[in-house]
């Protein structure tokens, strides 16, 4: 029997690097699939794999592989029963891929250009065949593509590349239809689990890359008037009420954050794929996007309005893990890529600054099974969520004077790291690199413990059995 396939139902962003506070190309998501599934965080070396071939363990998709493997950061579940689901890493190139944001084709597509369930290329694959044999963001995209003409695709996702000079999103809504538009290095965007990219322009192919015969299926398959212009959102994606509970008040919540000024509303079906921020983007912001559940709204889930559980938020308690992939603009190699993970629910947990080119995962990184365990790293952030969450209003500010504390910490730790490596060179570099890794790791996780501490020992004053006492007796 085929096991089961999993697919998360993620939330997106992408940002230019002329639309970010420094410079930095950032693309990230939230991976969201279940309450309980560890991830792991890895650097996997550079090295030459003879005979190199890749074997689904969810269908039969299968590929032959280049023999050199560049290094790369990834987060792969902590089984791969069910597939690898690398999910999102950095390359010595400073290439960032994040894969993948499901998406839905509509059914007048889907009759005409059908999945390739059985063979065709999944999520659990994607960063595992692609990130690892690439130089640029663009090639990223190009790689994928010819992946997909070639094997198909089994389900509708959408892919995140990017480099230290731009960002693609790519979009593919059939078993063989697809589009990649480039984002404006002025401009970001917001995704969440629908087809988004509009209008295409097959004229300007610096910016789009698209299917070889996406035209000619569209036009043989009757599916758009040549007259208008080729909209692949109304094209290939939905468009119902789903939507507008599951999908479209997370876009309208993240460009509410980042672009203030315009005014929308939660259920317009025609909330634009990109957008301009009204101040520049930093990792903050971003990281408050992914950490949204509507706060400072009507809609916001841990409230009391009549409307709180109304929509879905960005951040929700399925997430596994959240990353933000950062490419600044320094000079520095080994600088550059600056792989930000956050285990667990995005709202109660932290963005810890790991170098992707480092060598050795922090320990508590590298564990985690299906049961808790307090040796492992995402669990140490689900034990803090979970106590939380049995008065979020009594310990929010435990929560959150520890998130900021410890983001503070972080940062700094970041910033005496970036001085200390930029002076120093080969074995002397690799290992300051690692050593902030491990600093970094732990500094997040001591902070988390302590918390944890706190929680568990407040929440000695809330049990049941409680009695008031006679203080005579």
């Amino acid at each position: 029997m085929q096991p089961k396939i999993q697919r998360s139902s993620c939330t997106s962003i992408l940002i230019g690097k002329n639309a970010s506070n420094d410079g930095s190309v950032i693309i990230g998501r939230n991976e969201d699939s279940q309450t309980a599934w560890p991830k792991h965080l890895q650097f996997n070396p550079r090295q030459k794999v003879t005979g190199n071939h890749f074997r689904s363990r969810a269908n039969k998709f299968e590929l032959e592989l280049p023999e050199l493997i560049f290094q790369h950061s990834a987060t792969p579940e902590w089984t791969d029963r069910y597939g690898i689901f690398a999910e999102d890493g950095i390359n010595e190139y400073h290439v960032a891929v994040s894969a993948t944001e499901s998406a839905y084709g509509n059914e007048r597509v889907l009759a005409h250009d059908p999945f390739k369930t059985g063979t065709g290329i999944l999520e659990e694959a994607i960063v595992t065949v692609v990130l690892p044999y690439v130089k640029t963001a663009r090639a990223g995209v190009q790689r994928l593509g010819a992946i997909i003409n070639e094997h198909g695709s089994a389900e509708a996702n959408g892919i995140l590349f990017a480099d230290q000079n731009e960002a693609w999103y790519f979009e593919v809504a059939s078993g063989h239809q697809w589009v990649a538009q480039r984002i404006p290095d002025d401009a970001y965007a917001v995704v969440a689990n629908q087809i988004s990219i509009q209008t295409i322009d097959f004229t300007d192919p610096d910016n789009f890359i698209w299917a070889p015969h996406l035209e000619d299926f569209v036009t043989k398959n009757n599916l758009w008037p040549a007259t208008r212009p080729f909209n692949f959102r109304r094209i290939f994606g939905t468009n119902d009420d789903s939507d507008l509970t599951y999908n479209t008040p997370r876009v309208w919540s993240g460009q509410r954050l980042l672009t203030p000024s315009c005014e929308q509303t939660p259920q317009d079906h025609e909330l634009p794929f990109l957008r301009q921020p009204d101040y520049p983007i930093t990792i903050a912001a971003a990281a408050r996007v992914l950490g949204d559940h509507f706060q400072d709204t009507p809609y916001d889930l841990m409230g009391n309005q009549p409307v709180a559980k109304r929509f879905r938020p960005i951040s929700v308690a399925t997430t596994q893990e959240s990353h933000l992939l950062q490419l600044r603009s320094t000079a520095t190699p080994e600088l550059v890529g600056i792989h930000w993970l956050a285990m667990g629910v995005t709202a109660q947990s932290v963005f810890v600054p790991f170098y992707s080119q480092g060598a050795k995962v922090p320990q508590m990184y590298q564990r985690g099974r299906e049961n808790y365990t307090p040796t492992s790293a995402y669990w140490i952030f689900k034990q803090a969520g979970v106590l939380v969450d049995r008065a979020p209003q009594a310990y929010a500010r435990d929560l959150s004077g520890t998130q900021t504390q410890t983001t503070q910490d972080l940062w700094r730790q970041l910033a005496l790291a970036d001085a200390k490596i930029a002076a120093l060179a080969g074995v002397q570099r690799q290992a300051a690199l690692d050593q902030s890794n491990a600093q970094v790791a732990k500094i997040a996780l001591s902070a988390y413990q302590k918390l944890i501490s706190t929680l568990i020992t407040k929440q000695t004053a809330r049990s049941p059995l409680n009695f008031k006492v006679d203080p005579n007796l």
